[in-house]
This record gives C-alpha cells, sequence and structure tokens, in this order.
C-alpha cells in the first residue's frame, strides 16, 4: 500500500472541532485513503457510502434528532462520494454544530465542488484538501529513488494514476477507460454544457499546446465560440481537476506580459489518452512539453501536500525571454528552468536578474530533477 502524503496532514487534525473535506478528481484514491484511516483508528467508525440509496436518502434532509441516533455508537464518520447527497452542507452542518465531540471526514469528486453546496454551510467549519494522483515524492518513499528514476519515462507518457502505476502493462486501457467514462461525468453532470463534444476539442486543443502561452481568443476562432464562452469551460476544466493554470509574474519591467497564462494538464497520462497518443519518448516531438508538464504538476502536488504559501508563476517578456517557472517566497524568487537533455546548459537571462535581484536559480534536468519534486529549492 502506497503512503498518501495527504494522510499525514488529515491525522493532527482529526477531532479539532471541523470537518475534513477531501475533493479531487475520480479514482485518485479517496475512498482507499477512508479505509486506511478506518483501519488503523482505535476510535469507534461509522462509514458511510453515498453510491448506496438508502444512504442518500437519509443524508439528504435530516433532522438533528435523526443523526442524533444514526451516530450515536460513532466517533469517527466517514462519509464517502457525498457529492451525490442533495444538500450535502446542510447536514454536514447539523452534524458538527450538534455534534462537536465526533469527527467528520468526507470525500467527493469535483462535483462537490462544482455544485458549491457545502463552501457556505460550512464556512469557518471545515479543513479542506485536494487529493491527486500519486506524486513523485509519494512513490519515491514507497520503492526509493533509484527505482523511481528508472521508471521516469514511463511517468511521462503514462502518468500517476493509482491504477495506471499499480497494473503495469495495462496503462493504455486504464487510461482510456478513465477518459472516456470519468473525465467528464462532472461538468457534464453538474453544468450547463450544451455542446459537450466541444468539451472535446476543447481539450485537445489545449492538450496540443500544453505548456505554451494560452490565446482566449484563438481558440475562440478554433472552436466557433464566443471568448467568455471559452474561458467557462476552461474554469469548468480546471474545477474538474483536468487542467490548472499559470500566471506570468510581473512587478517591474513594463515590456513583461501581465496578463498572459499556461495551461497544464494534472497528469500526463490523462493529456496523452486524450491526444491517442503513447509513442514512447524517443519518438516523440512534444518529449519537452512533457517534462515541463510533469515537473510543473509534480510541484503543485508537493506545495499543496505541504501546505505551501507561496505563489507560482512563469514569466516571459514582448522579448520573448522567458523563465520556465518561479516561486515567490516571502520575496525571494526562485527560479528555474526545465531541460529534458541533461546535456543542455542554461541561465538566467540578465534581464530577469539585474532586476530581481533577490533571487535563486536552478536547472532542473533528468539528472536532478528528484531534487525539485520532492520540493528542495
Amino acid at each position: 500500500m502506497i503512503e498518501r502524503r495527504l494522510k499525514q496532514l488529515i491525522i493532527p487534525r482529526l477531532f479539532k472541532g471541523k470537518a475534513i473535506v477531501l475533493t479531487g478528481p475520480r479514482q485518485v484514491g479517496k475512498t482507499t485513503l477512508l479505509r486506511m484511516l478506518m483501519a488503523e483508528t482505535d476510535k469507534k467508525t461509522l462509514f458511510w457510502n453515498c453510491d448506496e440509496p438508502d444512504i442518500r436518502q437519509k443524508l439528504s434532509n435530516p433532522t438533528s434528532t435523526q443523526l442524533q441516533a444514526d451516530t450515536a455508537q460513532a466517533d469517527l464518520i466517514l462519509i464517502d462520494e457525498a457529492q451525490r447527497v442533495q444538500n450535502i452542507g446542510i447536514t454536514l452542518k447539523l452534524l458538527i454544530d450538534n455534534f462537536p465531540e465526533k469527527q467528520i471526514v468526507v470525500t467527493g469528486s469535483s462535483a462537490l465542488r462544482l455544485s458549491n453546496t457545502i463552501n457556505e454551510p460550512l464556512t469557518g467549519r471545515k479543513y479542506e484538501y485536494n487529493m491527486l494522483p500519486f506524486s513523485s515524492e509519494e512513490l519515491i518513499d514507497n520503492h526509493g529513488n533509484t527505482e523511481e528514476k528508472r521508471l521516469l519515462e514511463r511517468r511521462m507518457v503514462y502518468g500517476m494514476y493509482p491504477e495506471v502505476v499499480n497494473l503495469p502493462g495495462e496503462e493504455r486501457e486504464t487510461l482510456s477507460n478513465l477518459v472516456n467514462s470519468y473525465l467528464y461525468k462532472d461538468v457534464f453532470a453538474f453544468q450547463d454544457v450544451r455542446k459537450p463534444e466541444i468539451v472535446e476539442q476543447l481539450l485537445q486543443a489545449l492538450a496540443l499546446q500544453m505548456g505554451s502561452e494560452v490565446s482566449f481568443n484563438e481558440l475562440s476562432k478554433l472552436l466557433g465560440l464566443n471568448s467568455l464562452t471559452v474561458q467557462r469551460y476552461i474554469d469548468l476544466l480546471e474545477k474538474s481537476y483536468i487542467v490548472f493554470h499559470l500566471r506570468s509574474f510581473s512587478r517591474n519591467l513594463r515590456n513583461e506580459l501581465k496578463k498572459s497564462r499556461k495551461i497544464y494538464f494534472y497528469d500526463n497520462g490523462v493529456r496523452n489518452a486524450i491526444l491517442g497518443d503513447f509513442k514512447p519518448l524517443q519518438l516523440r516531438q512534444d518529449a519537452g512539453a512533457l517534462w515541463e508538464n510533469y515537473l510543473v504538476s509534480e510541484r503543485l502536488k508537493h506545495n499543496s501536500y505541504s501546505l505551501f504559501y507561496g505563489k507560482s508563476y512563469f514569466w516571459r517578456t514582448q522579448q520573448q525571454q522567458e523563465i520556465d517557472y518561479l516561486e515567490d517566497i516571502d520575496g525571494l524568487l526562485h527560479t528555474y528552468e526545465f531541460k529534458w537533455s541533461s546535456n543542455k546548459r542554461s541561465k538566467l537571462t540578465e534581464t530577469f536578474a539585474n532586476s530581481y535581484p533577490d533571487h535563486t536559480f536552478m536547472v532542473v534536468n533528468p539528472e536532478n530533477y528528484q531534487y525539485f519534486v520532492v520540493g528542495k529549492n
């Protein structure tokens, strides 16, 4: 069993008078994490699986009296697939307010985030975390630096979803099922998406532009949509944990790009499945883009699980001077260039170095990448 970093965050926050809410894409191991908590605790536990119709009915509109009767014998209450319950936010509020001595842990897919049913009722009453596919750090902790480095090219092509990692040799089938069965499910179920095929075309366009600056106007022309609709669809894809963005960094220079953004995928395997392209790296034209996406997404996972309070950006000027990735931590800028070839050298552009003297610089390549993905500057 691969230990999840989120468990280390959750355990110290148990029985602090707040619910713990775990959201994230489907099939990343949220239910498995709940069962691990249940197996390792000495508290009396109640597990509610909201895939069951009677459980959904029980939790849809209960009174505090009903909840008291149902939870009387439990100290730890685990609620799985909570997005399937109507009015789940109100039910959770009743549980927390009336039984503060009990601990509530809730999981939900991105639909819980899209439906926005918990934010207002649980204001000030929850710790909320995102659970993502396996991180490089988790896999390194599980089977060591050397083995994970040997598997790097497979990770870049097939990604890090638990079933993909745990079933070597079945990656294509697993990813195809994931994309066809789960990827768009929450978006289509909870939002007014009138042309689902447009969302798929948008994702294909984003997959081809991965790691490049994104123009809403260009995408709108390509898809025959207005720019606001393209922005709304991308926002839905972000809330569904399919893609995320980095904004451009700007503080001093007049020629810095101030409103630009790059779009990345949370998982390389999902991106390649959308394009139907699982060729090995040595046969690909997009190895550099896959390397950049892998590193940025792995750093995002590390920062998410480490309660990182800095900001992440890329940097570029109108003259095409650029930095792949930077983090602003208390005014110190940590800058990184990503090179798939370990033989390629790079140095920080003098324009940036002179404008922002409080900085560090690192070239990240396959020889030293583990230092970056486990969160060292």
